[in-house]
């Protein structure tokens, strides 16, 4: 039992060292740490500021599709920890 739950730790060490390097932090003066999302996102958000910027589409919608982006990525990320976690206790 000691050396399962040994390897639970060292898994979950794994997740949290592959979580740590695919995540992006700036350190600003004020506010501390701060995350910053994926560089492909980052190029979808500029992409959807550029459209609204140059009129082709309306700054509601632009925001609309930005915050849909955002929840989708948030809901696939929980599904795949939800995943890890159930192959961690298996």
């Amino acid at each position: 039992m000691a050396q399962r739950t040994s390897e639970a730790e060292s898994q979950s060490d794994a997740v949290q060292r592959v979580r740590e390097a695919h995540s992006f932090a700036v350190q600003l003066p004020i506010l501390g740490r701060v995350a910053l999302p994926r560089p492909e996102q980052l190029a979808f958000f500029a992409a959807i500021g550029l459209l609204a910027a140059v009129e082709i589409i309306e700054w509601p919608v632009a925001l609309t599709i930005a915050a849909g982006h955002i929840l989708i990525t948030d809901q696939h990320n929980r599904a795949v920890q939800e995943i890890g976690e159930a192959l961690e206790g298996a």
